[in-house]
């Protein structure tokens, strides 16, 4: 009788590059991981958790959108002072289409035309983006927002990186349906399949489990995405950004089973530590 209430914790194993944590209940399996996580170089280190011993091997995040060519050759003058080494991890995909927007923008001849962002205004991204513009590109963050736009003018359309494909498709139509016919209207799909390819499995996955556990971190726009898409099928989701946020009263005697995902940029240790907090303290 203990047997069929003891409630079981299962997630789906996941494809090489989908942040799906298969919970496991194996000693040895959490010591490779423990061991695989002493071995290796740290990804990135918190701005709040940079500590003064050993500064020399410290990485520290900047987070400083290529908003104008003189932003940029300051950093480099100021990182060359200090002995410094920049390194530019910005996405190979961020780059391209800030490289394409800018080359749109000084393209000469067509004074009548806007260039529109469909996307997060403030996020990192987008402020780079609109940089290449000179600040002048117009950003629209929902369908809601598509009448911002002037109709009467040619219109180059552009995405974040990680929107929504579907909304993406939704202004495309719309436009089409109200733009002038004496302008030109031009749309380009800039958004990233890393992200758009993994709704369908993330969703299958969200609907086979009893409770979903998102993990990302909170300014993290495709987490947000994925997170919406998962409350969407369970409504049983919860979005934490680590253990810390877990609540235990949600294992109630009805939840047999619980899943754990999170965006594309949540590292794999983060969702091992949430699977060993839960094999701890719950199972």
């Amino acid at each position: 009788e203990d047997n069929k209430t003891q409630e079981e914790i299962k997630a789906e194993a996941p494809k090489e590059e989908e942040n799906i944590t298969e919970l496991k209940n194996e000693e040895e399996s959490k010591e490779e991981v423990k061991e695989e996580e002493k071995n290796k170089e740290p990804e990135q280190v918190k701005e709040d958790s940079i500590v003064e011993e050993n500064k020399e091997d410290v990485v520290i995040p900047i987070t400083t959108p290529k908003q104008n060519p003189e932003e940029e050759k300051i950093l480099a003058e100021v990182a060359k002072k200090n002995n410094i080494t920049l390194v530019d991890a910005t996405c190979p995909v961020v780059l391209r289409l800030q490289k394409k927007i800018k080359e749109q923008y000084n393209e000469k001849g067509d004074t009548n035309k806007q260039i529109v962002i469909y996307g997060k205004s403030g996020h990192a991204e987008v402020l780079g983006l609109v940089g290449q513009t000179e600040g002048k590109a117009i950003v629209i963050e929902s369908f809601n927002e598509v009448n911002n736009i002037d109709f009467k003018k040619d219109i180059y359309l552009y995405s974040q990186t990680t929107k929504s494909l579907d909304e993406f498709k939704k202004i495309v139509d719309y436009i089409k349906d109200h733009i002038d016919p004496n302008v030109s209207f031009y749309y380009f799909d800039t958004i990233c399949r890393q992200v758009a390819n993994r709704i369908p499995n993330i969703k299958s996955f969200a609907e086979t489990h009893d409770l979903i556990f998102f993990v990302s971190g909170k300014k993290s726009s495709n987490g947000r995405i994925l997170y919406e898409e998962c409350k969407e099928v369970n409504p049983n989701t919860h979005f934490i950004d680590g253990v810390n946020e877990i609540d235990k009263s949600l294992f109630q005697k009805s939840i047999h089973s619980v899943g754990i995902c999170g965006a594309t940029s949540t590292p794999k240790w983060l969702m091992e530590e949430v699977q060993e907090f839960i094999e701890r303290h719950i199972v």
